[in-house]
């Protein structure tokens, strides 16, 4: 018990004290990385991870493109 009430601490002040982060893209590449894997023999998890990793470069990338091209 008194070691899920100290990693319930510990993730909350994980929580708190990291900086907030942008996932352009992460979230969309997760969930096809995810239906991918798991069609790929159950590897749902690794599928979203790569997912996530996929869809986070092309957006990024369409961002910088995008504003590049506005900054004219």
């Amino acid at each position: 018990m008194k070691t899920s009430i100290a990693a319930l601490l510990v993730a909350t002040a994980f929580t708190f004290a990291t900086p907030t982060v942008q996932a352009r893209g992460c979230l969309k590449g997760a969930a096809v990385g995810g239906v991918a894997g798991h069609l790929a023999h159950h590897h749902a998890v690794a599928g979203a991870a790569i997912g996530c990793a996929i869809g986070h470069y092309h957006a990024t990338h369409a961002h910088r493109t995008h504003r590049m091209h506005h900054a004219r």
